[in-house]
């Protein structure tokens, strides 16, 4: 299949979504669009010493340093885990931290998840969300991942088929079923689980938990943002598709990998390297093997893919360092600021051939790197679906740009309506902010 033809794995969110939309529900949403707050998005989380002691702990301690932390002091329990994807059934033993009540400044609509942790060999972790709804009813506790840094003792995953009947897990994605019903998430917990091999001292290190919440009015256009930076980073430049048919067993390259090759880009951009011992596993002959490395260890054995938000955001925070999150951004002007900063974003974006002009393709739904603006304004992207690491430089019109990233709501080729990503991001950026960054990351949300 095309590129324009081949369906996202998302596309039964997108289907879920766009629902909402047919007829009279696209003007309601334009009408409602007014009465969102100036930025419909709440990203909380929790970093610091304080914070890690502020929760509700069991069998774990917070630890302080240049980076606090939560581990496992004495363990709360053991536990059988059967892995869906090996069929081997292990003990473990495990400790819990669950985070006090947040409640959400955006009354919410999808709810996306994501942590920065260290797991040595032996150990992993579980995230987990539980919120409370507009009616005062709850959610169960539904699993947003299981995760490590490595695949040798389980095969990180999310879980399918989570669903009470008023909101569902699609992958990464908590998202109320039907928003026309004005139901909302207004508050959440979330509650780490660690786990180490029984009779050992292991523990993993979560650093960065937090959630995204935001409810995005239903939008096929955005309005046009002013231009105020003209400034381009130097980033490392990887393309996707030289590594077409390379591993099937992680999606075989190609354009399966925009995410990893990405997150692979920023983390060079920061100064992360991998060794030759961590690369040996790749065949030899194959160009930018840390590439294949990235759609390795950002590869989610339910989803069967390598674009799992969460997960390359926990990938880029195993380089020492380096911290990474998921959010939404509200405009090119945050990234502007971002870009001012010293800081590239990673962007999802979904749209026709002919809607972005330069690109050579359509797509249901594709990552790139944002490294900067012209003097025109025009956007500066690293865009991995390109022939070679020479061509991933783009610049791509500001308007087109901006419309297809921002978004809620497009036409497909076949004339349907589905869903637009809405501003989605990965933020990589210093464990450490310079005060520049740290203002930049805190006026788009980020602390």
């Amino acid at each position: 299949m095309s590129r324009a033809e081949k369906p996202s794995r998302r596309t039964v969110l997108a289907a879920a979504v766009a629902a909402a939309v047919v007829g009279p529900a696209v003007t309601a949403g334009v009408a409602e669009a007014a009465k969102v707050p100036a930025r419909p998005v709440d990203y909380r989380a929790w970093t610091t010493h304080h914070d890690w002691r502020s929760g509700t702990a069991k069998g774990v301690r917070a630890v302080a340093g240049a980076r606090p932390g939560v581990v496992i002091a004495t363990p709360a329990g053991t536990t059988d885990y059967t892995d869906p994807h090996t069929g081997t059934t292990a003990t473990w033993e495990y400790a819990t931290w669950t985070s006090p009540v947040h409640r959400l400044r955006v009354p919410s609509t999808e709810t996306i998840a994501s942590w920065n942790a260290h797991t040595p060999a032996g150990t992993w972790i579980q995230v987990e969300l539980n919120g409370t709804y507009s009616d005062g009813t709850r959610t169960p506790w539904y699993v947003m991942g299981r995760w490590a840094a490595g695949d040798q003792d389980i095969k990180r995953t999310s879980v399918d088929d989570q669903s009470d009947g008023k909101s569902s897990i699609w992958t990464d994605t908590f998202a109320i079923d039907d928003a026309t019903t004005g139901l909302r998430l207004v508050s959440y917990r979330l509650r780490l689980t660690l786990y180490r091999k029984p009779g050992t001292r292991l523990t993993p290190t979560v650093w960065r938990l937090g959630a995204m919440g935001s409810d995005i009015p239903d939008r096929f256009t955005v309005p046009a943002s002013t231009p105020g930076l003209a400034q381009e980073l130097s980033v490392p430049r990887f393309s996707q598709e030289i590594h077409k048919g390379q591993y099937p067993e992680y999606d075989n390259g190609g354009e399966a990998w925009c995410s990893p090759t990405s997150s692979q880009m920023i983390i060079e951009y920061w100064g992360g390297r991998l060794t030759p011992e961590q690369l040996s596993w790749v065949d030899p002959s194959y160009a930018d093997p840390q590439v294949d490395h990235a759609a390795r260890f950002t590869y989610d054995y339910q989803y069967e893919g390598c674009g799992n938000w969460p997960f390359n955001a926990a990938y880029a925070a195993t380089f020492e360092g380096l911290q990474g999150v998921v959010t939404r951004l509200g405009s090119l002007t945050d990234l502007e600021t971002l870009i001012a900063a010293g800081i590239p974003a990673i962007t999802s974006q979904s749209f026709l051939k002919e809607e972005l002009t330069g690109a050579g393709y359509g797509t249901s739904g594709h990552l790139m790197t944002i490294i900067g603006f012209t003097a025109d304004g025009d956007v500066i992207a690293n865009d991995p679906a390109s022939p070679s690491d020479d061509a991933v430089r783009r610049v791509y019109k500001r308007r087109e740009w901006e419309n297809i990233w921002l978004r809620t709501k497009r036409y497909n080729a076949s004339g349907s309506v589905v869903s637009g990503t809405g501003g989605v991001c990965y933020l990589y950026f210093p464990a450490r902010p310079t005060p520049h960054q740290r203002r930049a990351l805190a006026a788009v949300g980020v602390r």
